[in-house]
């Protein structure tokens, strides 16, 4: 389908230019705004736009490079160590310029700085996604950091996407930006990827790869180990959950800075043999297919990707009421939202869920219909291929 404003653009009997889309990164390591970009590489509409990729810093040795230059995508390496690298700015307008860019999309902070000014620099669109929730309590650095990413944003960039309404909002109340310049696309998730998935072989797997009971309930959370994700609330609330269901195991699936303190925290409660660390692992819809609850007991978060993907394998979810998490799950829908730190919250929610399958079946299915409706990939990508056309032409009007 062609949408309206590809017809503005490209009237019938002109020539089609393929206009060159420049997404510019701070890294490419393990992070969700990385990820996420990955899919939409890949589902961008290739007879109207060509795609390139600009690598401002190395995190963890750019991992997810590879990724993306299997799609058929340039990936391009600035090596900018730091916002007082003078240099930056001035490298960074001379490669887009090179490249013949006609939109740039920027995202996470160094990028939305340089690649903004830049952009307004040469006179070319910007549109640029925020992830995450603007930082209230932090160092001084991080606050001054955000400061300036905020000025360039507001004074620079033309559409700043954010992931869920309430980041819009937070926004909207803090950032000084205007609300007509903010819009809430949400994340998508490639739903292909879950459409081989065989939860009976899968469930049997896993438990056999971790040496679980056959008949043994899993609770799992996917996350990066840092303290905001708040898994030591549900570590504290599975004591409870064993004592009702002794066959109850908790799988965290992760790396991160805050691995040791988790270890600890799990040495506490006594069931250290039911609770699996099981790093970081490329098989997250098997892993999320053998399951039986999903747990996110976040402190904060803008919009968690990894909720969807555990609705596309149809489970139902407990998490934290925070940011736009509520936009995800509906209480007594698909799943069970409670208050963050609260482990007893936690495990009441969980002990409703196991005892009662119907529950859980009806959860998955309504979760399965959610995601696709509204957390899709392809719909997402519609919506920035809107935006990407309406900008171009206006500036090129």
């Amino acid at each position: 389908m062609v949408s309206d404003s590809q017809q503005l653009l490209n009237p019938a009997n002109a020539p089609r230019k393929i206009k060159t889309i420049i997404f510019v990164i701070d890294g490419l390591g393990v992070g969700g705004a990385e990820h996420l970009m990955i899919p939409i590489l890949g589902y961008l509409n290739k007879e109207t736009f060509s795609a390139r990729v600009c690598v401002l810093q190395s995190r963890d040795g750019n991992p997810l490079a590879e990724d993306i230059r299997s799609l058929g995508v340039q990936v391009d390496f600035l090596n900018v160590r730091h916002l007082r690298d003078f240099t930056a700015l001035l490298r960074l307008r001379n490669y887009l310029k090179e490249v013949k860019a006609d939109l740039i999309h920027t995202q996470l902070e160094f990028a939305n700085i340089l690649g903004n000014t830049s952009a307004k620099i040469l006179g070319l669109p910007s549109v640029c996604t925020v992830h995450v929730q603007p930082i209230r309590d932090g160092r001084l650095k991080s606050r001054f950091h955000q400061w300036v990413e905020w000025m360039a944003l507001r004074l620079f960039c033309d559409r700043i996407i954010t992931v869920s309404e309430d980041t819009r909002r937070n926004y909207i109340a803090q950032s000084g930006i205007s609300p007509k310049k903010l819009l809430t696309i949400y994340n998508g998730i490639d739903l292909t990827r879950f459409n081989r998935l065989k939860p009976d072989l899968d469930r049997a797997s896993v438990r056999e790869e971790f040496h679980l009971p056959k008949d043994s309930f899993l609770l799992t959370t996917v996350a990066v180990l840092r303290q905001q994700k708040g898994i030591e609330h549900m570590i504290r609330a599975l004591p409870a959950l064993h004592n009702m269901h002794g066959n109850v195991y908790y799988l965290i699936v992760g790396a991160g800075t805050y691995l040791a303190v988790l270890e600890k925290e799990a040495e506490l409660t006594g069931l250290r043999e039911n609770i699996i660390f099981a790093g970081s692992r490329k098989d997250i819809p098997r892993i999320l297919s053998a399951s039986d609850i999903f747990i996110l007991p976040t402190l904060t978060e803008a919009l968690p990707t990894v909720l969807a993907e555990a609705m596309a394998c149809r489970l139902p979810i407990v998490a934290s009421a925070v940011g736009g998490i509520p936009e995800m799950i509906q209480s007594n829908g698909n799943g069970c939202l409670v208050s963050p730190a609260q482990p007893s919250e936690l495990s009441e929610a969980c002990e409703t869920l196991l005892k009662q399958p119907n529950l859980r079946i009806r959860m998955g299915d309504e979760g399965w219909n959610l995601v696709y409706q509204k957390f899709n990939i392809i719909h997402q990508v519609i919506q920035l291929e809107e935006q990407y056309l309406e900008l171009i032409n206006r500036y090129e009007q």
